[in-house]
């Protein structure tokens, strides 16, 4: 059984829109390329068609993965979610107990994940330590460095 990809709408729309671009834009202008690097002669020592013809390769590889994400697709309505604990979606407050740095992290999708715009995925070390926890509790989250232990200050949406 395949696995569940949880999205928001615009996260499910983001991945729609580059299975478009995908299947619209880059498949046929790789197409034109080997079609190009054919008529240029001997295919055997043609380092521009075995060019194209790996570069559609990984092209219809990453299609073939989308579409099987799009196909396990749910998305999440946030508006019947528990504030009382970190679950997906949760933006979370937290403060690392040995230096009492805070910083607030929402919990998202695998796919959705964006570091810069503090959106961390469910899947992430420390994504899962915070699953469940709530205000108050200590979440210890394995690193390279050995367990931190992160509190959970406060959980909003």
């Amino acid at each position: 059984m395949s696995k569940i990809n949880y999205f928001t709408e615009e996260g499910l729309r983001k991945l729609k829109a580059e299975v478009k671009q995908l299947e619209s834009v880059e498949r046929p202008r790789i197409s034109n390329q080997i079609a190009e690097a054919r008529d240029k002669g001997d295919l055997s020592e043609n380092a521009e068609y075995d060019a194209a013809k790996e570069a559609q390769g990984m092209l219809e590889a990453r299609i073939a993965k989308l579409k099987a994400q799009l196909s396990n697709a749910r998305i999440i309505d946030d508006s019947k979610m528990d504030n009382s604990k970190v679950l997906i979606l949760s933006k979370v407050t937290i403060k690392n107990v040995k230096n009492g740095m805070t910083v607030q992290y929402t919990l998202v999708a695998d796919g959705e994940a964006d570091v810069k715009q503090k959106k961390i995925s469910i899947d992430s070390p420390i994504g899962q330590g915070l699953l469940g926890k709530a205000v108050g509790e200590i979440a210890p989250v394995q690193t390279p460095g050995g367990i931190m232990e992160f509190e959970v200050v406060e959980i909003s949406r």
